[in-house]
């Protein structure tokens, strides 16, 4: 049967779409899970839409509408009573906006907007009343009754905090009366006017409204008996608090069909846009469907949406952390992965004729189903690209930095590589070495007529797809040039005769900021023996993607140099290549012709995403920004034949796993660590390549939810502790030595010594690496730290 599009005619008749790519398995059991559900009683009915990849494939009605006084079929045009998805339908949609026209800043205090808040004393913000982390309690007080929109705001302003802000979640009702009142007064028209203005006309919700119409009546999906009548309520909101506020309130009061939830859906899915039009722009989509909440804390929720905590259990057990969701107390509920480009939309009125139901267990099993039916057979395996959604997320900036950084190779560029005219060129590269607009800095010197001799290829290649111990030296189809592999037959090093008629090298190659990423060697090794030839040296600065500020873990000690560790310096630098070729050349009297070539534009704070430079994977196992900050804490312990890092998978260094491991044991011993700006899910995958090739292992699944405050190296060892802990003389520490670097960390995991104590041990080292690197540095501290 064809598919429909997502905007969707209201139909008056039940029907269902079977698209090619929703398996009949998946929506046989699909229906059987509801119609179950409907035999017991639990709902009287449901409508169920299911959207994949800007298509509904999947649209039906179950059971009943209405139960009492009398009998009506569900269809999937009824209107339910949305509940708690006002929550983030209306008021966070039009917080959206408002943000975007700058009349709102998150890390404001409510007081700027509402000055008689707690007396005009108070230090919650926007983002603790969007995240749940107000401290206000979970509603109003209805007892003794009181209505009126003006009465509800004035309770809401005065109501007495139950704890103090950012300390702990607590679902409140409160927290979004306010901000309704908040969308009010900035906007000049009440919540339901500027909702409907700013998304529900222009998207195309024809049937998404607070206060419907008596016209609409007999679509509506009636709730609870009303005690006063002894009818069921119908068209008239569910919860008390916004009955009493008169049916317009932040929280609760929107009517709405899963087909406006499609649009809906598909809207955020496509990053703000719906047919032509753009609602709301791609960063804004972003930023308030990314994790908001504090780092510490053992939930994950964005502004409005929920993401994993206690409430979530819509998601189901496949969809991957990251995806985002709500539920209704009505029986509403929503879910959206935007990785997979799929949402499930489960509307009932489990209230009817009376409430006391949980619909936990079902929504989890028809998301559940759906997940499945699109490849995901073990949570939290799927989380490619997730997390350069969420990478950063708690650092809590209102303006994204959209930086115009030029490496050293466009700066010389802009140039026309003057300073190389004359010369005879050694080019060390790889396939990394390219100008901010993609450009190849071979072809750019060649262009330039620059007297390129000789290409050098560190570890990966000269276009960096090889993932083994030799790499054969060959020829840049391009341009024709000689490749000499730097990594051939145990060969790290240039040997005079490759410098032959060469009077200059000029290593361009994007690190990652990390000790025993080799290409540092590369360049060291390469600095060394042109210092012995009396060869001037050239290095073509570029972005330390994971910042120039932060300094982690063990300085290496010199008894154990190699080439995954030349240089007594951390695991994290902290330093560009440019600033370490500086270091090398001064600290250890080379005596070399050294010129950086420096950035500009660049500020140490710049994570690799704000740079406006484009992402090139460093390595075939390098493959996103994440995974460069999860390298240092993480690679350090991969040299154990019997563990994996995630190598031969799709998200390298983002999980780890053997088989002697229990995912879960381990996933709850980290998380209880409260590492911040981490947390740790139980998963397993089927490397492809490297350990553990063709079978599939139990592990665990890392998530950066504040990429400031996460200390990689810090969580690499409080992960060997736990390992050590759960899973005693699995790992044979020795073998690691030469990527930890220090022979005291070794003890400690050896004798699973606290990992605070063994952080400790560390302190001093970090604080004279600090002082030694100071005088080498080429740019200036940071303001974004």
């Amino acid at each position: 049967m064809m598919r429909l599009p997502a905007l969707l005619l209201a139909a008056s008749l039940a029907f269902i779409i079977h698209a090619a790519d929703f398996p009949a398995t998946a929506a046989a059991d699909e229906e059987a899970a509801i119609n179950q559900a409907v035999q017991q009683e639990l709902i009287p009915g449901a409508v169920l839409v299911i959207g994949h990849d800007g298509q509904v494939v999947y649209r039906k009605a179950f059971g009943w509408r209405a139960l009492i006084p009398a009998r009506e079929p569900m269809t999937v045009d009824t209107i339910f009573d949305a509940a708690s998805l006002t929550k983030v339908l209306a008021t966070t949609s039009c917080l959206m906006k408002l943000f975007e026209d700058g009349k709102i800043r998150l890390n404001d205090p409510v007081t700027r907007y509402l000055p008689e808040f707690q007396g005009g004393h108070s230090d919650i913000t926007i983002r603790n009343l969007m995240t749940h982390f107000s401290g206000l309690r979970p509603d109003l007080d209805l007892t003794p009754p009181w209505s009126g929109y003006e009465p509800g705001i004035q309770k809401a302003l005065t109501d007495t905090p139950a704890g103090p802000p950012a300390v702990h979640m607590v679902y409140s009702d409160i927290n979004y009366v306010l901000l309704g009142e908040i969308v009010r007064r900035l906007s000049g028209e009440s919540l339901a006017d500027y909702a409907r203005h700013v998304l529900f006309e222009p998207a195309g919700m024809k049937d998404t409204t607070f206060q419907p119409p008596a016209a609409l009546r007999n679509r509506i999906a009636p709730t609870e008996l009303d005690e006063a009548t002894g009818q069921p309520l119908r068209g008239v909101v569910h919860d008390e608090t916004s009955r009493f506020m008169g049916g317009i309130a932040g929280h609760a009061g929107l009517f709405t069909t899963a087909d406006d939830l499609a649009i809906f859906a598909q809207m955020l899915l496509d990053k703000g846009r719906v047919g032509t039009r753009q609602l709301f722009s791609p960063a804004t989509v972003e930023k308030f469907t990314t994790p908001q909440t504090p780092p510490d804390q053992p939930v994950l929720r964005g502004l409005g949406w929920d993401i994993d905590s206690p409430y979530s259990g819509n998601r189901g057990e496949l969809f991957p952390i990251g995806s985002f969701g709500h539920t209704g107390f009505t029986g509403t509920s929503i879910w959206i992965d935007p990785y997979s480009r799929t949402y499930v939309i489960l509307l009932t009125n489990a209230v009817h004729p009376h409430r006391g139901k949980s619909l936990t267990s079902l929504r989890g099993r028809v998301a559940t189903i759906a997940a499945a039916a699109y490849g995901y057979t073990s949570r939290e395996v799927k989380l490619t690209g997730f997390n350069e959604t969420i990478v950063g997320a708690g650092v809590h900036r209102d303006i994204i930095v959209n930086g115009n950084v030029l490496t050293g190779l466009d700066v010389l560029a802009a140039q026309n590589f003057a300073p190389l005219a004359g010369k005879h060129i050694g080019l060390i590269t790889n396939h990394t070495g390219r100008s901010r607009d993609g450009k190849r800095n071979i072809d750019l010197m060649l262009a330039a007529h620059i007297d390129v001799k000789r290409l050098f290829s560190p570890e990966h290649g000269i276009n960096g797809v090889e993932d083994q111990e030799n790499v054969a030296s060959a020829t840049d189809a391009a341009s024709g040039l000689p490749v000499v592999s730097l990594y051939e037959n145990g060969k790290r090093r240039l040997s005079p005769e490759n410098l032959a008629g060469i009077d200059t090298l000029v290593f361009d190659i994007n690190d990652v900021g990390a000790r025993f990423f080799t290409y540092s060697c590369t360049m060291i090794y390469a600095m060394e023996e042109a210092a012995r030839q009396h060869i001037a040296f050239i290095v073509l600065d570029r972005p330390n993607p994971i910042t120039g500020v932060h300094v982690e873990g063990p300085v290496l000690e010199k008894d154990l140099e190699s080439f995954v560790g030349c240089a007594e310096i951390p695991i994290r630098t902290g330093m560009t290549l440019g600033e370490l070729a500086n270091m090398i050349n001064g600290e250890r009297h080379l005596g070399l012709d050294l010129t950086v070539i420096k950035m500009t534009g660049w500020d140490r704070g710049m994570w690799f995403d704000e740079t406006g430079l484009p992402w090139i994977d460093p390595s075939p196992n390098m493959r996103g920004l994440n995974a460069a900050l999860l390298y240092p804490g993480i690679a350090m312990l991969e040299a154990s034949s019997n563990y994996s890092v995630g190598r031969g998978t799709d998200a390298p260094f983002e999980q780890v796993g053997a088989d002697w491991i229990d995912g879960r044991k381990l996933a709850e011993l980290l998380n209880t660590r409260r590492t911040p700006g981490v947390r740790v899910y139980p998963t397993s995958f089927r490397p492809v390549s490297s350990n553990f090739k063709g079978k599939t292992i139990p592990g665990v699944r890392f998530v950066i939810t504040d990429r400031n405050v996460f200390d990689s190296t810090r969580f690499g060892i409080v992960l060997a502790w736990a390992l050590e802990t759960l899973f005693p003389g699995k790992i044979e520490w020795n073998v690691d030595r030469f990527l930890i670097g220090d022979g005291r960390i070794l003890q400690a995991f050896a004798r699973k010594q606290s990992p605070d104590a063994t952080v400790e041990v560390l302190t001093d080292e970090l604080a004279g690496y600090e002082q030694r690197r100071e005088r080498w540095l080429l740019y200036p501290p940071s303001s974004q730290k």
